[in-house]
């Protein structure tokens, strides 16, 4: 069921639910646009913004409401930090932005972003960005092949390892959540990787080059079982790894979902359900659980590159599982839409 839409000042990339009380209501979505200058000269311009989600909310101009942007350079990704409503934002410019989530006036419903730091993580472009659990490091993937570590200094953000790890753009980087010393990768060479920070971060502890075809977009784990691994290509398959074997992971399922697999998420609440940003075929949700994997749901109704996806963490899903919200994006039509699945209560 469709809660809502709207259209971005720019090309939508991505979105991301707080996932923090008393902000469950709010989502951040972001854009990416490339602007010519005259000649040969080119601007990565973009923004986030941030929109009321209630779809409790009876009046239906009122269940997603803009509540308040930012204009940034170019945004490639962005996450929310798993233990305070902070924002980490990473961009063309080679840079990463702290973004601090508070309340406005004293209203329970309005919010604002605050600028807490930003720092130079490269002369290339960030392209993704994942925290790890303690919220005291970020990885962020760079579009030299590159990988960062950027450590938590109080107030500022400091570059504490940083290596060569793929041939081309890294498109995704992933802390394990139970060994937040095991670092994934994933990247346009085809290459998923694992990196052991506690030693010299060059040497891999494993790189798997033949199981993809095409460039390795995303990787996502099961937080209920850690020891199940998620890829995304541009392949267009979702890949089940088991890790247990961690120099030599087993590639246990796999499923063709039409188009590159751009992102991942677990959904919040319910094990072994999947929500996939399936670019030239829309979003996907999968069960990917016992038995083959399987489409639950698909949702097409947007005009472009489907992009960004996420669950909304809600008091109404913890009280009812079929009362799930997902906000999705696509890129070139600019458009977020904010809507419910209808086949969660059949699993």
């Amino acid at each position: 069921m469709d809660l809502g839409s709207c259209y971005l000042g720019g090309n939508a990339d991505a979105v991301e639910f707080c996932p923090h009380r008393p902000f469950r209501h709010v989502l951040a979505a972001a854009t990416y646009t490339l602007q010519e200058q005259g000649g040969e000269r080119q601007d990565r311009a973009g923004s986030v913004s941030l929109f009321a989600v209630d779809a409790g909310e009876e009046d239906a101009p009122r269940r997603l409401r803009l509540l308040h942007t930012v204009e940034t350079a170019g945004v490639f990704d962005m996450k929310w930090s798993p233990v305070a409503p902070l924002l980490a934002q990473a961009d063309a410019h080679g840079r990463l932005a702290l973004w601090r989530l508070e309340q406005e006036d004293g209203s329970d419903k309005g919010a604002v972003l605050r600028d807490v730091c930003s720092g130079d993580i490269s002369s290339s472009m960030c392209l993704f960005v994942d925290w790890n659990q303690t919220a005291k490091a970020l990885s962020v993937g760079l579009s030299d092949g590159s990988l960062s570590v950027v450590s938590m200094r109080e107030d500022r953000l400091e570059v504490s390892e940083q290596w060569t790890a793929h041939q081309y753009e890294v498109w995704t980087c992933y802390f394990d959540r139970a060994n937040p010393h095991l670092l994934y990768s994933g990247s346009d060479d085809c290459s998923f990787s694992c990196w052991d920070l506690r030693q010299n971060p060059s040497n891999a502890v494993f790189q798997n080059k033949k199981s993809h075809n095409m460039g390795v977009c995303c990787i996502a784990q099961n937080p209920l079982e850690g020891n199940m691994l998620l890829t995304g290509s541009y392949d267009e398959f979702l890949r089940v790894w088991d890790i247990r074997s961690m120099v030599k992971p087993v590639n246990v399922k796999s499923l063709n979902l039409g188009g590159g697999v751009w992102r991942i998420k677990y959904h919040p609440l319910i094990a072994d359900v999947v929500l996939a940003a399936c670019m030239h075929n829309g979003f996907a949700i999968v069960k990917v659980g016992t038995g083959d994997a399987a489409v639950v749901e698909t949702y097409c109704k947007h005009e472009s590159l489907a992009y960004g996806a996420d669950w909304q963490i809600s008091e109404g899903a913890e009280q009812n599982k079929n009362f799930s919200v997902v906000a999705t994006c696509s890129f070139y039509d600019r458009l977020l839409r904010v809507w419910q699945p209808e086949n969660l209560g059949n699993l």
